[in-house]
């Protein structure tokens, strides 16, 4: 079995930081891309940030310039430090990862189960 668990969620006030952390647990051989995504009440999940094979890293515009996402391939960790958060970043957070569990398997999508994010004064 895989699992992904977020944490680091929390209240923040406009203008504040908080780091989100994902660790991937369980039976895997590698991974590929790693990202994370968003869900406010009322809308679709939503792309935040991602990183792909080779490293190349993608975000989301409404984040530009104020998120950044890292990953540790030895700890299997991806990270989301988020800085000038505003209300509008207000959701529920999700870790996404394309896993490879063994040498007679292929990529799958692997998701937590969302750490909550709320930015209000």
């Amino acid at each position: 079995q895989v699992q992904l668990v977020e944490s680091g969620g929390g209240l923040v006030q406009p203008g504040g930081s908080l780091r989100l952390s994902c660790v991937a647990s369980g039976s895997i051989l590698s991974i590929s891309a790693v990202g994370w995504y968003r869900q406010a009440p009322g809308k679709e999940r939503e792309l935040v940030a991602s990183i792909i094979s080779g490293g190349r890293i993608n975000y989301a515009d409404s984040v530009k310039g104020r998120f950044t996402i890292s990953r540790d391939n030895v700890k299997n960790t991806v990270s989301l430090q988020m800085n000038s958060l505003e209300p509008e970043d207000t959701a529920v957070y999700y870790c996404n990862a394309n896993i490879r569990r063994s040498v007679y398997s292929g990529y799958e999508d692997y998701w937590g189960r969302g750490t909550q994010v709320t930015v209000s004064s």
